[in-house]
């Protein structure tokens, strides 16, 4: 059985567990384990009740739905191993990395080139 008050969840989150612990008691599962999987559920796709103190709480559900999406793409990149292009993920990267893919791109002088310059050069090159 889940734990906690109901009551910081919002109508439509309610809503949502109502049905989804209907679809489970459906398929046989027991009324308590039903629920449970439904509040789990919802918690994951909303990240809980609209509470204070939450994460995220002054993002706009619009923002967190972009978020999410964007970062689900970027997973995605990733895992087909496309490289990030983003300066922030560069700045993480190792001097190697950064030299192996200003080989691949064949950026010109890249020997010499310091961490800082080789970002700048993988940055024009695109």
């Amino acid at each position: 059985m889940p734990r906690g008050s109901k009551d910081k969840y919002t109508a439509e989150q309610k809503r949502k567990a109502e049905h989804i612990e209907e679809s489970y008691e459906h398929k046989g599962v027991s009324k308590d384990e039903a629920e449970a999987r439904a509040w789990a559920t919802v918690n994951k796709q909303s990240g809980g009740g609209e509470r204070a103190g939450g994460s995220g709480r002054k993002k706009p559900a619009s923002a967190k739905y972009a978020d999410r999406k964007e970062s689900a793409r970027r997973a995605v990149a990733t895992r087909e191993g496309k490289p990030r292009n983003s300066k922030a993920s560069r700045d993480t990267q190792t001097v190697d990395s950064l030299m192996k893919e200003a080989r691949e791109k064949k950026i010109p002088g890249r020997s010499s080139m310091r961490k800082q310059a080789l970002i700048e050069a993988l940055r024009k090159a695109g």
